[in-house]
């Protein structure tokens, strides 16, 4: 998230701090200056995806080619330009940031709530100010940049710590992202990925030493700068009598600011006259209302400190390289090997969710695009928790004696007032022969070993008893229709149009580039035959005011 406003202020009050950049002329003094090491840019993809997502038809989402095409433009311009990109993504949600994770959920949700009323009002799609993002994208992004071949990093920490660490030890030429937090760490420079114009390869970079000169402070400052203005780590609530009390004493008074910018001035004029020592943030923790947590102040500004760095506001022998508790307090699946192989896969992006069920028995799920008002089909949280309930027994191999652990789920959808984790049973599927471990699943070979993976996946959904259909069928098509059977099956309001026109997505659209499918939709909309089906769909979409039937 950032600091909230700080972006805004360094756009609208401190312009020089923003500077247009050229990034192939900056590659190329790079080549220069370290011959043996080529130009690297780090990617927040996470603030990116909304910058990729381009497709006009964004609320039914399904433009799988047109994204893939896009993003392969996007590397093909880097790549001419001999930059290498690195892409991060958020893997863990940390759990001193539940909180704001839950508040963002939330606004989520206002947004999505508006996005349906204007569907069932105006009967058509709203326009790009109301953008929400297509369920799971990022998710599909992950997997997208990999097929192209690019390194894609799931984090096992706060994704913009480990993207400003990697930045700093790998002499990357830039973060290219939109978090404000890239101006408080002490990392590489930091490039807007709003402000890209691609073609060009030229951007805004903010710097963090004019930043600095404008507001009065140091370097050295701006870690408590940002905790004092309120981010991930210390609530704003907590900070409103300090902001009153730093706008009192501010020599600032114009009132052509707003009250934002005046409190990040008056915040930034009060620090500047703190000398930068641990016992300095002491007297500000006994300063501030932190109730019984007093070393927020002190966690919110290590946790700008990236491995290798220290701070005065800090003590010499404390650094922020710890990582996560990976072992969960039920002591599940203690078998290193198939820890290691998780936590290997969890990081190259080959799966998400799996080594967050056996490290610390936590899962979340962000926003849906789901219309609460609509009780004739569930959430789809609702809808695949069986399937995720036989997940979860195979992999923490419930039913193997001792007490079957439990799984903290933290889904949104509606109903659920995310108040604390809903705890998820385990449920064995009914595997032909029993469910094999997890060691034979993942690390065995054989003819029978493949056997018993399929017919374990299968059984997850259900599908044991179709095994001999499905394999008949190439592995995404078989895929295609276990997701569908699946629905079919757990969803009593589908029809049989709705079948039909879901399978008709997987016939219909097979081997068509996205050229091919650009030109369908533009044809679709003039002549209402044929074509894109995924154009038939937003149109039925939009004309039942967001009741696909």
């Amino acid at each position: 998230m950032g600091v909230r406003g700080l972006q805004g202020f360094v756009a609208r009050v401190c312009p020089d701090v923003c500077k247009t950049v050229d990034l192939r002329e900056m590659a190329e003094k790079h080549r220069v200056e370290h011959p043996d090491f080529p130009p690297v840019i780090v990617v927040d993809a996470m603030s990116c995806v909304r910058h990729w997502y381009t497709p006009e038809f964004w609320v039914c989402g399904g433009q799988w080619r047109e994204y893939l095409a896009i993003l392969e433009d996007f590397i093909k311009v880097f790549m001419a330009a001999g930059i290498k990109l690195v892409f991060y993504f958020d893997g863990v949600v940390e759990e001193k940031k539940r909180d704001e994770w839950i508040k963002r959920r939330w606004n989520n949700t206002k947004e999505i709530t508006r996005l349906f009323e204007f569907i069932k009002t105006h009967r058509k799609q709203p326009g790009r100010e109301m953008f929400v993002l297509p369920s799971a994208l990022p998710t599909f992004t992950r997997y997208a940049l990999k097929s192209l071949g690019q390194k894609t990093v799931c984090t096992l920490q706060e994704a913009d710590f480990e993207v400003a660490a990697y930045g700093l030890q790998h002499n990357c030429i830039g973060i290219l992202g939109q978090d404000s937090d890239y101006l408080i760490y002490n990392t590489c420079p930091y490039f807007s990925i709003e402000n890209l114009c691609l073609d060009r390869l030229v951007t805004v970079m903010y710097s963090r030493e004019d930043l600095c000169h404008v507001l009065g402070i140091s370097l050295t400052h701006l870690p408590l700068f940002a905790c004092l203005l309120g981010n991930d780590v210390i609530p704003e609530k907590l900070l409103e009598g300090f902001w009153h009390k730093c706008l009192v004493t501010s020599p600032q008074k114009s009132n052509s600011y707003n009250r934002r910018t005046k409190i990040l001035l008056a915040v930034a004029n009060y620090i500047s006259k703190i000398q930068c020592s641990y016992s300095s943030l002491k007297h500000l923790e006994d300063m501030l209302p932190l109730g019984s947590d007093k070393t927020l102040l002190y966690r919110g500004i290590k946790s700008y400190l990236l491995p290798g760095q220290q701070s005065p506001w800090i003590p010499p022998n404390v650094t922020n390289c710890e990582m996560l508790s990976l072992q969960h307090q039920s002591a599940i699946c203690q078998d290193k090997e198939i820890f290691q192989l998780a936590k290997e896969q969890h990081i190259q992006s080959e799966n998400y969710s799996v080594f967050n069920i056996l490290s610390t028995g936590v899962i979340e799920c962000s926003n849906s695009l789901e219309d609460d008002c609509d009780t004739e089909i569930p959430g789809q949280s609702l809808i695949y928790r069986p399937a995720r309930q036989h997940i979860y027994s195979v992999l923490l191999e419930s039913g193997k004696g001792g007490a079957s652990p439990l799984v903290k789920e933290w889904f949104v959808y509606f109903g659920n007032p995310l108040k604390q984790p809903e705890l998820i049973q385990p449920v064995q599927p009914s595997v032909p022969g029993g469910t094999p471990n997890l060691k034979t699943l993942w690390f065995a070979k054989g003819p029978d070993v493949e056997k018993q993976r399929y017919s374990t996946f299968l059984a997850c959904f259900h599908l044991q008893d179709e095994m001999e259909e499905l394999q008949g069928l190439e592995a995404p098509v078989a895929g295609f229709c276990c997701l569908l059977a699946y629905l079919m099956m757990q969803v009593s309001s589908l029809s049989l149009e709705d079948l039909n026109a879901f399978v008709a997505l997987i016939l219909c659209l097979k081997g068509k580039s996205a050229a091919q499918l650009a030109g369908l939709q533009e044809e679709d909309r003039d002549t209402q035959t044929g074509g894109d089906f995924t154009t038939l769909l937003d149109k039925e979409y939009m004309s039942t005011g967001g009741k696909l039937r």
